[in-house]
């Protein structure tokens, strides 16, 4: 039990901060999209991903937006030492998505 507790004191911090960086990439990918005027949506988020609803054209681009977006979305007092890198995959489906 007691290794159980300390792998959770250690984690939680992480979970906490990984958590604070999805809702800023979440807050600053919503202005993009209203910004981008591409119709696009974002429908929910699944743990570390987000689903976005879009046009079949618009694919391409978004991706490019969401890609710079979420890996830029590192909190300002926090310096991480190794870059946010952002996997995109999509379809016409959730399940498509997934390469």
């Amino acid at each position: 039990e007691r290794g159980f507790l300390e792998r959770a004191a250690i984690n939680a911090p992480i979970q906490g901060t990984a958590a604070d960086i999805m809702r800023r990439a979440m807050i600053q990918l919503q202005a993009a999209l209203a910004e981008s005027e591409s119709g696009a949506r974002l429908l929910l988020q699944v743990h570390d991903e987000l689903v976005l609803e879009c046009a079949a054209a618009d694919a391409k681009p978004l991706a490019a937006l969401v890609k710079k977006t979420m890996e830029n979305a590192c909190l300002p007092a926090l310096q991480l030492s190794v870059p946010l890198v952002v996997e995109l995959g999509w379809g016409a489906d959730w399940d498509a998505a997934h390469p």
